[in-house]
């Protein structure tokens, strides 16, 4: 099971870490929610629960609870600037069956 950053997304994750000035690293999780099923959720990681998994990719923690890891295995988080407003982050998921036509949900 794995979860990883590209050196971009880690960057990204790093220098906000730091302007924050706390936290572990990045929480990942899944929500139900838009047309296809489900959403990504991303938020700062502050402490560990008991059933997190840690993962570590340039650096940077990447904290999974174990009950989303069978959405979330083999993900690449990866961050993309396109312009100065256009930014953020993109999903690479083996595991989603099908998007959404806004791109905003996904199906496993």
């Amino acid at each position: 099971m794995t979860v990883t950053l590209t050196e971009a997304a880690a960057r990204h994750v790093a220098s906000q870490l730091e302007r924050r000035g706390h936290g572990l690293g990045l929480r990942v999780a899944t929500k139900k929610s838009g047309c296809s099923g489900f959403t990504y959720a991303v938020d700062y990681a502050d402490e560990l629960g008991a059933g997190d998994r840690v993962f570590e990719s340039h650096g940077v923690k990447v904290v999974v609870d174990e009950s989303h890891l069978s959405q979330l295995n083999g993900l690449e988080i990866d961050f993309v600037k396109t312009n100065l407003l256009n930014q953020g982050f993109e999903f690479r998921n083996p595991n989603a069956k099908d998007h959404c036509g806004c791109g905003e949900s996904f199906r496993v």
